[in-house]
C-alpha cells in the first residue's frame, strides 16, 4: 500500500513539471513581451508620439497602454498652441496642457512643448494688434507664463514654429510684418531660455531637406549663435511620401545641421500613401481641393492597402530609419506625427475624408507589418 501511495505521488509529480513545462512552450508572444520602439532604439535616440486630447486625458486605456509601452517621447498636437491655450488676452486655459504634462512626467517621458510662437493656429484677438510695442509685450507675457508655469517639467521647447518660405526667405508672418524683420526669433529664444533655463530650445519647419529652405536655417541659428543666444536643435518635420524626399537630400540636410554644433530632431513624423493634387497637376497647390473631396483616384485604398503599398511603405521606413540609425550620432529624437492611422491628420489634409495609412499603427490600434520591419532594421543591426 505504502509502495502504492509512492507511485502514485511520483507519477503526479512528474505530470505537475511537465504540465508546467507545456504551459511554458505555449505561451503566446503578445505586444507586451515584445521588444518595443523605445527598447529597440534606447540607445540610438528617442522615440515619441504625438498625443490629441482623448490620448492625453487617457480616455481608451488599450491606448494609454500602447503609447506608454512603445514610446518614450511625447508632443501635444494641438493642445499647447497659442488658440487652445491663450484664446484670449487675459485667458489661459491650462487644464488639459497641465493633464499632458502630468502624463509625460508620470510615465518618465521626454515631454516635448509645441510650440511657443507661430503664426498659424493663432488666437484671433492676436491678429488685432499692429504696433511693435504692443507685440513685443504680448509674446514676452505669452512666453513667461507657459513656459514658465512648465519649467523643469517640459523638457523641450518647439520655440519658433515655420519662419521660413520655401527658398529659405523669412515668411511675411504677423510677427515678421510687425517686427520688420527676423527678430522676432531672437525674442522668442531669449526668452523661452529665461523662463526654461533647462529645457532644449528648438527651431522647427517643414521641409528642410530642400537646399533653398536649409540655408534659411542655418542663417537662422548662425544669427542666433552670434548673439549668444541659446538654440540646441533643429527640429525637421518629416511629412513625407513613398517617392520622396530623397535620401541623399534628408542626409545632406541632417550633416548640415549638425555641423551648426546643434542636435537633429525628426519631430512630425509620417508617410503618405495617398496621390495628392501638386502631383498630379503641377503647381495645384494654391488651388481650392474641394474639388478633389469625394474623387475616387484621391482616395485609392479606402479598404486597405493593396501588398504591392504595403512593401512598399515598409521599405520607404526601412531605408529611413537605417539613414537614421547611421547618423544616430547626430539625432536626438524622432517622433512620429500620431499613434495610429485613424488619428492622422493626413486622412483630412490636403482633401477632406480621405483614408491614409502613414503611421506603424493601424486603425485598431495593433502594430503593422512596417512596425515590425522597423525593429527587424533594428534587430540585424546589433
Amino acid at each position: 500500500m505504502f509502495n502504492k501511495i509512492n507511485t502514485t505521488l511520483l507519477l503526479l509529480s512528474i505530470c505537475l513539471l511537465s504540465c508546467k513545462e507545456a504551459k511554458k512552450e505555449t505561451v503566446i508572444e503578445t505586444p507586451q513581451n515584445k521588444t518595443s520602439l523605445k527598447d529597440s532604439f534606447k540607445e540610438d535616440f528617442l522615440l515619441g508620439t504625438a498625443l490629441n486630447t482623448g490620448q492625453i486625458k487617457e480616455v481608451n486605456a488599450l491606448q494609454t497602454t500602447l503609447i506608454t509601452r512603445e514610446f518614450n517621447a511625447i508632443t501635444p498636437e494641438n493642445d499647447l498652441k497659442w488658440e487652445q491655450i491663450h484664446p484670449k488676452k487675459d485667458t489661459y486655459n491650462f487644464e488639459v496642457s497641465d493633464a499632458y504634462v502630468a502624463f509625460g512626467n508620470k510615465n518618465n517621458m521626454h515631454v516635448v512643448g509645441h510650440t511657443l510662437l507661430w503664426h498659424s493656429q493663432l488666437a484671433p484677438w492676436v491678429h488685432e494688434i499692429t504696433n511693435k510695442d504692443t507685440l513685443v509685450n504680448t509674446i514676452t507675457k505669452h512666453i513667461n507664463t507657459i513656459a514658465g508655469r512648465y519649467k523643469g517639467k517640459i523638457d523641450s521647447w518647439d520655440v519658433v514654429n515655420e519662419a521660413l518660405n520655401e527658398d529659405g526667405s523669412p515668411r511675411e508672418s504677423l510677427f515678421y510684418k510687425i517686427f520688420g524683420d527676423e527678430s522676432y526669433l531672437e525674442l522668442a529664444f531669449k526668452l523661452a531660455e529665461q523662463a526654461a533655463p533647462d529645457a532644449e530650445l528648438v527651431y522647427n519647419d517643414y521641409n528642410l531637406w530642400k537646399p533653398a529652405k536649409r540655408e534659411g536655417v542655418i542663417r537662422i541659428v548662425k544669427n542666433l549663435q552670434a548673439k549668444g543666444i541659446k538654440v540646441d536643435g533643429v527640429g525637421m518635420q518629416a511629412h513625407w511620401s513613398l517617392e520622396g524626399p530623397s535620401l541623399e537630400d534628408i542626409e545632406n540636410s541632417i550633416i548640415a545641421y549638425s555641423d551648426l554644433g546643434v542636435k537633429v530632431m525628426f519631430t512630425e513624423l509620417d508617410i503618405t500613401v495617398l496621390p495628392n493634387p501638386w502631383e498630379l497637376d503641377g503647381a495645384a497647390v494654391e488651388q481650392s481641393y474641394e474639388r478633389y473631396e469625394n474623387d475616387p483616384k484621391m482616395n485609392p485604398y479606402p479598404n486597405g492597402l493593396t501588398e504591392d503599398i504595403e512593401l512598399k511603405i515598409a521599405k520607404r521606413y526601412e531605408d529611413i530609419f537605417n539613414l537614421f540609425l547611421i547618423h544616430k550620432d547626430k539625432i536626438s529624437r524622432v517622433t512620429f506625427w500620431g499613434v495610429n492611422d485613424g488619428q492622422s491628420w493626413l486622412n483630412d489634409w490636403p482633401i477632406k475624408g480621405r483614408t491614409n495609412y502613414p503611421l506603424l499603427f493601424g486603425r485598431d490600434d495593433k502594430p503593422k507589418e512596417v512596425y515590425n520591419n522597423v525593429i527587424a532594421l533594428k534587430n540585424k543591426a546589433n
